[in-house]
């Protein structure tokens, strides 16, 4: 029973940090995009606003379960 436990903790785990990573290279073309623009649009920024919320959230969730990438590998 306890192993089943740990098995689905590691799986959640895993895909935590595979969301954190999909979002900081989300957030980081986004960053790049608007750096590269004369005058972004007030959609561009938002969009930026929401993936920063995003990817911040995803962090304090592995902060709270204390992940670490190199646990899983």
């Amino acid at each position: 029973m306890f192993r089943k436990k740990q098995k689905l903790r590691k799986f959640e785990d895993a895909q935590l940090l595979k969301y954190l990573e999909e979002q900081k290279k989300k957030l980081d073309s986004e960053k790049q995009l608007i750096k590269r623009s004369i005058d972004p649009s007030e959609d561009v920024l938002n969009q930026l606003k929401v993936t920063e919320a995003v990817y911040s959230f995803l962090l304090r969730k592995a902060r709270e379960r204390y992940i670490q990438k190199n646990e899983l590998l």
